[in-house]
């Protein structure tokens, strides 16, 4: 049987995710090899394949100690270079994999990187982004253009609201924070929070969300609203003239922060 995805915490903050159906383990973003072997033996169970959402050093850097003395494939963006990849994935291909409830839908969603790519799971509802689309945040724009960054959060925004977020950081409290700042009235981001805040007193993860919690409180999701275009224009001194103006302010506002 198919469970929920485990978060195996690795480096400070990152999140890489393992996917379970039996004794078989399908592992996405494997920054590091070490916490992955660790808890695989644990649980006693045999890596079947590896997923990729971009090819960072955190979030590729344990791929290719884990293909070594295993027969596995790895799936990753066709636009990057990825260790080991022997399965390059585009727009709109469908992961099928060894575990036979499991097929993941492919999304390009560039701006973090160039060639990043997203994993969606239709049947469980599950969203593996990476480092696009984050609790209550969106990845820095290292390669991409605040174009490609607002039109590929557009598209993950268009999932089924109860889809669940798996983002691969736990970034939730400096992005809430954050929002509050530029939304210190909103009573939906206030809550959110004090909820994250919480959690984080305990040391406990914040992920997943949801993608209809990410459209109520996450700033770089609402960039359209008036209410943020008002507070780019305060904090920069003039109005956004396009939805994506007023994300890359919002962008370059966080930036800074």
């Amino acid at each position: 049987m198919l469970q929920a995805p485990t978060a195996i915490p690795a480096f400070n903050d990152n999140y890489i995710w393992a996917i379970r159906e039996g004794d078989q383990c399908v592992i996405v973003d494997p920054g590091d090899a070490a916490p992955v072997e660790a808890w695989l033996s644990e649980q006693g169970l045999t890596l079947s394949a590896l997923l990729i959402t971009h090819h960072h050093p955190d979030h590729v850097g344990g791929v290719a100690a884990l293909c070594r003395d295993r027969d596995i494939s790895v799936y990753g963006p066709a636009r990057e270079t990825i260790p080991e990849m022997d399965h390059p994935l585009r727009d709109g291909d469908r992961v099928r994999l060894a575990t036979p409830d499991l097929e993941l839908d492919v999304l390009e969603v560039p701006g973090h990187t160039l060639g990043h790519i997203a994993f969606y799971a239709p049947r469980q509802g599950w969203l593996f982004c990476g480092d696009t689309l984050f609790a209550g945040g969106c990845g820095r724009l290292f390669e991409g253009t605040p174009e490609q960054m607002h039109h590929s959060l557009s598209r993950l925004a268009g999932l089924p609201e109860d889809t669940q977020v798996f983002c691969a950081h736990e970034y939730t409290l400096a992005n809430l924070r954050f929002a509050a700042s530029v939304s210190p009235e909103d009573p939906a981001v206030t809550d959110r929070l004090a909820r994250v805040s919480a959690l984080r007193e305990q040391n406990r993860i914040t992920v997943p969300s949801t993608i209809g919690e990410e459209k109520r409180t996450n700033p770089f999701l609402r960039a359209a609203e008036p209410q943020l275009r008002r507070a780019c224009e305060a904090r920069f001194g003039e109005t956004p003239d396009t939805h994506v103006d007023s994300f890359a302010a919002l962008r370059r506002w966080k930036d800074s922060a």
